[in-house]
């Protein structure tokens, strides 16, 4: 919802967007917080998800970003939970929630809920085998422990991996967190074919099992894009529609209507630089 200068002024969701909007325009139901918002709305824009949980992603990247006066929920980025690698020469990856602290490192996020974070946590472990222990115990091990024995990580803590190749695989998952698949599976290909030529085969088979299971994950994937940067624009005869995607994901969409009706074409040779 915006006003007649275009400042937003309230980011929401909901499954049936009419009963919803219908609902702020109800006088038996609005406080007073809600008569004053109707006052101001000049304008309702609206983004259709695939599903309720990149609603919830949504509504939140946007409620971040534009700060909107009438919403309160979600503006002190505690309300969903982020991935967190630390700044660490064999940095580990965790659950994290950004309004705790201010620890060094990168953010990845946010995510609807922490089932979704730990589903994506095992799945890197899977994948690249980074850590996730504390730091005080990956101090103090003098040997490697159960998930070094499992396949989950390559054991840095007892020097079982060096610091340059560990980072590899940190620089691939954080590729893969960003949504840079494409960039992640011709590297590990490049690698794969390297360690045949070398007859490093058991080497060879572990960059062939990490291909396998990216391509695996791609083929569930709704929208699949190698760049991740896309803007994309639609017209009709009255108004221009862009949707933005960063790093493959979405941080919404915005109309624009032209005083003076035009053809779609027309109106798309005047919006495009």
């Amino acid at each position: 919802m915006l006003n007649n200068t275009g400042t937003v002024l309230y980011v929401g969701k909901a499954r049936n967007l009419k009963k919803r909007v219908a609902s702020y325009f109800t006088q038996s139901t609005q406080n007073p917080k809600t008569r004053a918002l109707v006052a101001q709305i000049a304008k309702i824009e609206v983004t259709v998800t695939h599903t309720e949980n990149e609603a919830l992603i949504l509504e939140n990247t946007l409620i971040k970003s534009h700060q909107p006066r009438y919403n309160i929920l979600f503006r002190d980025d505690k309300s969903y939970p982020y991935i967190y690698l630390s700044d660490h020469p064999f940095p580990r990856l965790t659950l994290h929630r950004r309004g705790n602290n201010n620890q060094k490192g990168r953010y990845f996020g946010p995510y609807p809920d922490s089932r979704a974070v730990h589903k994506t946590l095992h799945l890197l472990q899977t994948l690249f085998m980074i850590r996730q222990c504390e730091e005080s115990v990956f101090r103090h091990r003098s040997r490697p422990c159960l998930q070094y024995q499992i396949k989950r990580c390559t054991a840095p803590c007892v020097g079982f991996i060096d610091e340059a190749s560990y980072q590899e695989d940190v620089q691939h998952a954080v590729l893969f967190l960003q949504g840079k698949n494409q960039a992640v599976m011709t590297t590990l290909v490049e690698k794969m074919n390297a360690a045949k030529e070398k007859l490093e085969y058991e080497k060879a088979a572990k960059f062939r099992d990490q291909i396998r299971a990216i391509r695996k994950i791609q083929e569930h994937q709704y929208v699949s894009i190698d760049k991740g940067n896309i803007d994309i624009i639609a017209a009709v005869t009255q108004c221009v529609q862009l949707l933005t995607i960063r790093d493959g994901r979405q941080m919404g969409s915005r109309a624009f209507f032209p005083q003076h009706p035009q053809t779609p074409q027309n109106l798309l040779l005047a919006f495009l630089p």
